[in-house]
């Protein structure tokens, strides 16, 4: 009851899934005009109307109950700061995503996708804010585009996904540009399953669409000299680690 529209975005080079239904947009692109670029198309068309307050971004391997999109409304309505909110997520077996991170650094990409685990842990543990437990409600400058619930209105002040990003980088771009003006958050009593696929680890194709996109994003907000990202993620720490030592405490 909460969905006004339902926006189909056809990447494919045919439109072998075109159909009618009330309720659904089915817009056909011709070609891989890339993640952002084609989610954009959507976007648009909910700033365009009055009558719609959020809008979905969510990845074809998501599972949800009924339930979810009612709960993420609520929640929004009660909270008129944050401008994305992400459930927590897990695999289909149960076991956590940690997808609530800091703004990454060169470094902690390379180390995440070329290194053994055991030679950074501590690093990416701290990139991955694992020392939370993701038992309560955060707001983190980065989550996860495979499922992000917006709020329109925010929308319209920071603008859409970054379309010089083809794919994988455009959801830190938007999140950073949310969490300036907005709270950005994780919100751990609902939950959503993720089946994630990973397919830059898999395919060398996509590894190297990941990495090409991942210079062009360093390339516009800084790959030493970050001066935001520095003091964001150092904020952050700093408070959650406050939170974590007054909730020991109590």
């Amino acid at each position: 009851m909460f969905v006004n529209e339902l926006f189909l975005i056809d990447n494919s080079p045919s439109p072998n899934l075109e159909f009618e239904s009330f309720g659904v947009s089915y817009i056909f692109c011709g070609k891989n005009i890339g993640y952002g670029a084609a989610h954009n198309i959507g976007m648009r068309k909910s700033l365009l109307q009055d009558n719609i307050f959020y809008h979905l971004v969510v990845n074809p391997d998501i599972e949800l109950a009924e339930d979810v999109i009612g709960k993420l409304v609520l929640f929004m309505e009660k909270n008129p700061k944050i401008a994305n909110v992400m459930p927590k997520v897990v695999y289909p077996d149960g076991r956590l995503q940690y997808l609530c991170k800091l703004i990454p650094t060169p470094v902690d990409l390379i180390l995440k996708r070329f290194l053994s685990k055991e030679l950074h842990e501590e690093r990416i543990n701290k990139f991955q804010l694992k020392f939370t437990a993701y038992d309560k409600v955060m707001s983190v400058p980065y989550l996860s585009g495979c499922f992000m619930f917006l709020r329109v209105n925010a929308l319209r002040k920071v603008g859409l996904f970054d379309e010089r990003f083809f794919m994988y980088p455009e959801d830190i771009d938007l999140s950073r540009r949310l969490f300036k003006h907005y709270d950005t958050a994780m919100y751990p009593e609902v939950q959503i399953i993720h089946r994630h696929e990973a397919a830059s680890y898999k395919s060398f194709k996509m590894l190297w669409i990941h990495s090409i996109n991942m210079i062009k994003y360093f390339n516009k907000w800084g790959w030493i000299f970050d001066k935001e990202r520095s003091l964001v993620n150092k904020d952050l720490l700093q408070n959650l680690a406050y939170k974590q030592k007054k909730n020991n405490f109590l």
